[in-house]
């Protein structure tokens, strides 16, 4: 597949990388940690998924719609977990693993 057919999910992985790094940073902040531990362990999955799927893609990778359909499902989970808090941090992030979910599944077909 060329560059361009790639483009608007590595855009999504890298969004969503910097959105999950981001939350799991703030919600070692919040008063009540260990109420976000999942949150966190899901924002390091995550991060780790989506960067992981935008260099496969990025290289052209033969495995890219596996693992973009791996990242899909590790997105989602994310999602679903930020979706319960209510930090703006943890909505901010919910969105964008949404985001990049909807485009690795697409990228997964």
């Amino acid at each position: 597949m060329s560059q361009e057919v790639f483009s608007a999910c590595i855009k999504a992985c890298n969004d969503c990388a910097t959105a999950c790094n981001h939350c799991a940073a703030s919600c070692l902040l919040e008063d009540e940690v260990k109420m976000m531990a999942r949150c966190i362990a899901l924002d390091l999955d995550c991060s780790a998924a989506c960067q992981f799927a935008a260099a496969a893609m990025a290289r052209n990778s033969p495995h890219a719609k596996a693992i973009c359909a791996l990242c899909a499902s590790i997105c989602q989970a994310c999602a679903d977990e930020c979706a319960k808090h209510d930090a703006e941090h943890c909505k901010a992030c919910a969105a964008a693993c949404e985001r990049c979910a909807e485009e690795c599944r697409q990228m997964g077909k």
